[in-house]
C-alpha cells in the first residue's frame, strides 16, 4: 500500500511588478533542504540560483524565469511566511560596540519600495522615447557572471533592461532585432539617455526594511535587510 499523499494549503499574491495573481504552495522539506545547502554557500550566484528552483517549484501558475528580481525576492518572502513562520529572529553586530544585538524581521512588514520619480520611459529626441524593462531573473543571473573589471560590463547591464524604442506611431520591440542591430542603435544615443537609463536603475524598486534597535551606549542603531544575500540570514 502506498503512502498517502499529502495537499497542500494554497495561496494568492499580486506581483509587485505588474500586479499579476500568482498562485503559490508553502515550501516543504525539499525546498528546504535546497535553503539550507545554499544558505552555507558563499557563492552568490548559488544562492539566486537556488532561490529561483525555490520559488520556481512552489509557484504554480507561471514560469518565474521572467519576473524582476525584487518579484522573486517578495515572493520568497511570502513563502518563508507561509511555510515556517512570518517572524524571523536573527543577531547582527554593531558597528560600534561588537556587541551581537538579537532582532525580529516581521514579513508582514517587509514591502517594495517603490520611488516616486521612477519612469520606464527615457526621451530620446522628440520623436521617440525608449522603453525599459526590469531585468529578469535569468538575465540578473548573466549580469552577475560578468566580470566587472570588463570595461564594457556597464554596457552590458544597460543593455539588458531596453524593451522597445516608441513614437506616436509605432512600437520597435528590441527581441526583434539582432545584437549588432541593437549595438549599432545604442551607439547613437546621446548621452542624455544613457543618464536616463542610469535613473532607470538607481530608482528601481527593492525589497528593503529598516529595522531600529538600541546598542549597549543607548545609541539609536538601525539594520538594513536588502537583497538576496539577507534572505540567507
Amino acid at each position: 500500500m502506498a503512502l498517502p499523499k499529502i495537499d497542500l494549503p494554497m495561496f494568492e499574491a499580486l506581483l509587485p511588478s505588474t500586479g499579476e495573481k500568482i498562485t503559490y504552495r508553502p515550501f516543504t522539506v525539499k525546498e528546504e533542504k535546497i535553503m539550507l545547502v545554499a544558505g552555507e554557500s558563499d557563492d552568490a550566484m548559488q544562492q539566486v540560483l537556488a532561490i529561483k528552483q525555490i520559488v520556481n517549484n512552489c509557484v504554480l501558475n507561471k514560469d518565474i524565469s521572467d519576473i524582476a528580481m525584487f518579484d522573486l525576492e517578495y515572493l520568497l518572502l511570502l513563502l518563508r511566511a507561509r511555510s515556517v513562520d512570518n517572524e524571523v529572529a536573527f543577531e547582527v553586530v554593531d558597528p560600534d560596540t561588537g556587541e551581537e544585538v538579537k532582532l525580529v524581521l516581521d514579513i508582514d512588514k517587509v514591502a517594495v519600495e517603490l520611488d516616486e520619480a521612477h519612469t520606464k520611459k527615457v526621451p530620446i529626441n522628440e520623436e521617440y522615447t525608449l522603453l525599459l524593462k526590469y531585468p529578469s531573473i535569468d538575465e540578473f543571473i548573466k549580469i552577475t557572471s560578468i566580470d566587472t573589471n570588463d570595461p564594457l560590463a556597464s554596457y552590458f547591464i544597460m543593455i539588458s533592461c531596453l524593451d522597445a524604442v516608441a513614437s506616436d506611431d509605432e512600437v520597435y520591440s528590441f527581441k526583434d532585432y539582432t545584437d549588432k542591430e541593437i549595438d549599432d542603435f545604442m551607439e547613437n544615443v546621446s548621452g542624455e539617455v544613457v543618464k536616463g537609463i542610469q535613473k532607470f536603475f538607481d530608482s528601481m524598486p527593492k525589497l528593503r526594511h529598516i529595522m531600529p534597535y538600541k546598542n549597549k551606549n543607548g545609541d539609536d542603531k538601525t539594520f538594513v535587510v536588502e537583497g538576496i544575500r539577507s534572505f540567507f540570514i
